[in-house]
């Protein structure tokens, strides 16, 4: 699937002043694309996503979530960090998901212990880069609001789950993070992230799949929050640049075009 292209500025920096035809389908498109993006892996894994997780021990189940909470912890420092000091500056995005994508078929190789082992790594990637597409739509990453506006893009229902994408329910529902803390923020995105790794962790466990099916599904998973990222701060940046109502806007991508 071809990628919708960014509507940039000379700065790097997407242009998203008023909600013109030309930006509304930016949005649009990166919303449908979003929507479709792990409908032919979960084909190619075979089976439905449930039962995938069905596989996992009851013990790993057990303590995903707090796992997840301590990868997003972990990620939330490490992305920030490496951002701050420009380490992968400017990196395009193909550089990001091969990252992601090279950590998920190394993650698979051991099976599920080194599955585990990289599950840290890959959601700082992930993090990173979510940031970095905040960065485009001018939003500053060091300030505390936007970091943990990204780490909410983490709690969209992920690309291996039954709908794919409820994401007028996820976009509607934003997140209210005037007076948010880390900690609040983590404990309200890692029940919904430890789901859609759990999917991850358990198609990694496969045996001799599992190395193919971590670059698949991390490639799948960088993809999808890239494009709910640009979704989510690109309504952002459009309801503040043209003075229009959020809501409003999200109707409008979400409406067929005619």
């Amino acid at each position: 699937m071809t990628e919708a292209p960014d509507l940039a500025t000379d700065d790097g920096h997407v242009l998203l002043h008023a909600p013109t035809t030309a930006t509304l389908d930016e949005l649009r498109a990166r919303l449908r694309a979003s929507e479709t993006v792990g409908v032919k892996l979960l084909a190619a894994i075979g089976g439905q996503a449930d039962s995938l997780l069905a596989r996992l021990p009851r013990s790993t189940r057990d303590v995903l979530e707090q796992a997840t909470a301590r990868a997003l912890m972990f990620s939330y420092d490490l992305a920030f960090q490496s951002r701050k000091h420009g380490l992968g500056a400017g990196a395009p995005d193909w550089m990001h998901t091969a990252l992601t994508t090279g950590m998920g078929m190394a993650g698979g190789l051991g099976g599920l212990g080194t599955a585990l082992a990289e599950l840290p790594v890959t959601t700082t990637l992930l993090l990173r880069n979510v940031q970095d597409v905040a960065g485009r739509y001018g939003f500053d990453p060091q300030e505390k609001q936007t970091r943990l506006a990204c780490l909410h893009v983490l709690a969209a229902t992920g690309p291996l789950c039954d709908r794919p994408l409820d994401q007028a329910g996820f976009l509607a529902a934003r997140m209210t993070l005037s007076g948010a803390t880390v900690q609040g923020v983590i404990a309200k995105v890692a029940p919904r992230l430890s789901v859609v790794l759990g999917k991850k962790l358990a198609a990694q466990a496969v045996p001799v799949l599992g190395a193919a099916a971590g670059a698949a599904t991390n490639f799948t998973y960088a993809r999808y929050y890239r494009n709910v990222a640009h979704v989510s701060f690109g309504l952002r940046r459009l309801a503040e640049d043209s003075d229009s109502d959020y809501d409003t806007l999200l109707k409008q991508i979400q409406a067929p075009v005619s």
